[in-house]
């Protein structure tokens, strides 16, 4: 496995010695100089780095996370969650990004994000501390309607942090370090509040009308409910990550024989196909955000590196999540392709519809946002990083239960997540194949623009 993106040379710092000296009997009489450092110790406190913490907080957060999009009164569009991991990582890094030297603020690199809090100069920080703070005060604004059961266990495990942090430093270094977390938080929060997520499930009013019933949704077909219709117009996170992505129109004059290899693909209940439709299906499960950071949690779970590395996996993941799906429904809804099961109609079949779908074909988004979340993971932990997902382990189908799935490289799950479509029903090949190469163009233009490293 390659050495992670994050790593960099250990720098000491140097605490500055302060001596003064006093004419006594002709001789120049030194302070104690450790002494002097001893007391400016107790102002300030020792000066630590990011990544002499561990990624504990941020694992323990994820699952958190994961926990309240399994369980959060549904929201309209399972996609949308992607806000929750984007401002969550986002927030998570800008909280400890002052104690990693290599590294800076990528506020400035992003669309409209101002009003970050500063540290104060030579003061001590407990990084974990701030984790937690960031973390608990995002996920509480992120989740407001949070059932009874689970508001309790947001601040139960603040608390508990809380405590165990409290352990390892001075009182008044946690002070800070929780404020400085908390308006971290807040101000990615007054940032996501004006995003324009608040009108995400507007009434859909098709821009051009004579595609119903035509080109769309051919007749007898109905014309379905949609959800999360206006997602593509949220902010960008990164202004120009869709440059270049946009998709040419999809091959409507080949219909009948993309659906046929739709139907023909349905597996028979039991098999490897079958197992990997169901266990990409998400939601109801974590929803597909939900997955890529249940993904992420189990590889830091696995190989315990430091704040920091957790840090930019969560920020840079969640990024490309958001600015992919906007990307990929803007294109949903500027060509308005029937799904296989819809067409199925028009042919006098019986559709593959093992799953289903309420919005257009085409891109499919399970190749885009996982291909790109494939390019952001790979990007820290390496092109050829294996793992095992569990997920969904033990979760019921009809065919049985789902084991974990085995992967060479994160790239190979976000193959097999857009495929998997294919098997259930509700994407057509040339849709997947289109899916995979927006996800992947949008991630490389937020990757070789965004620059974490000064």
């Amino acid at each position: 496995m390659k050495k992670y993106f994050l790593q960099a040379t250990f720098i000491t710092c140097i605490t500055v010695l302060l001596f003064s000296c006093q004419k006594e009997d002709g001789l120049a009489v030194k302070e104690n100089a450790s002494s002097l450092s001893a007391r400016n110790g107790e102002l300030m406190g020792h000066l630590k780095q990011t990544k002499t913490f561990s990624s504990d907080v941020a694992i323990k957060w994820m699952t958190m996370q994961v926990r309240q999009m399994t369980n959060y009164p549904p929201l309209v569009g399972n996609v949308a969650y992607s806000r929750h991991y984007a401002y969550s990582g986002i927030a998570l890094y800008e909280a400890v990004v002052p104690g990693m030297p290599a590294h800076q603020s990528i506020a400035s690199q992003l669309n409209g994000l101002t009003g970050l809090p500063t540290t104060e100069p030579g003061a001590a920080y407990h990084w974990a501390a701030s984790a937690n703070a960031a973390l608990a005060h995002i996920n509480r604004s992120m989740f407001p309607s949070a059932t009874d059961a689970h508001k309790p266990a947001m601040d139960s495990l603040e608390q508990s942090l809380m405590a165990e942090y409290s352990l390892e430093t001075e009182a008044a270094i946690i002070e800070r370090s929780v404020n400085f977390g908390k308006a971290v938080a807040e101000a990615v929060m007054n940032w996501a509040n004006t995003d324009g997520h608040q009108n995400i499930n507007n009434p859909y009013v098709p821009l051009d009308p004579t595609k119903i019933g035509g080109i769309y949704w051919t007749p007898p077909a109905v014309i379905p409910v949609h959800t999360v219709q206006y997602i593509g117009d949220l902010r960008r996170m990164v202004a120009t990550s869709g440059d270049g992505a946009g998709l040419p129109a999809p091959d409507y004059d080949n219909l009948p024989a993309m659906t046929m290899e739709v139907v023909n693909a349905r597996p028979e209940i039991g098999t490897d196909n079958y197992f990997k439709a169901f266990w990409w299906r998400d939601f109801p499960g974590t929803s597909t955000p939900g997955h890529y950071v249940s993904i992420l949690r189990q590889v830091l779970s696995k190989e315990k590196p430091s704040l920091d590395v957790a840090a930019l996996a969560y920020a840079l993941g969640g990024i490309i999540d958001v600015d992919i799906t906007i990307s990929s429904w803007q294109d949903k809804f500027k060509y308005l392709l029937a799904r296989p099961f819809n067409y199925v109609s028009v042919l006098g079949i019986a559709p593959n519809n093992l799953l289903g779908a309420p919005h257009p074909e085409y891109p499919a988004a399970h190749a885009t946002l996982s291909s790109a979340n494939a390019e952001a993971m790979a990007h820290i932990f390496g092109e050829d990083y294996a793992f095992t997902d569990s997920t969904f382990y033990g979760m019921a189908t009809p065919g049985g239960a789902l084991q974990p799935r085995h992967f060479n490289s994160f790239r190979e799950a976000g193959e097999e997540a857009g495929w998997s479509r294919l098997y259930g029903g509700i994407h057509y090949r040339p849709s997947i194949e289109a899916g995979f190469w927006q996800g992947r163009k949008v991630a490389h233009n937020i990757i070789s623009t965004l620059r974490f490293r000064k």
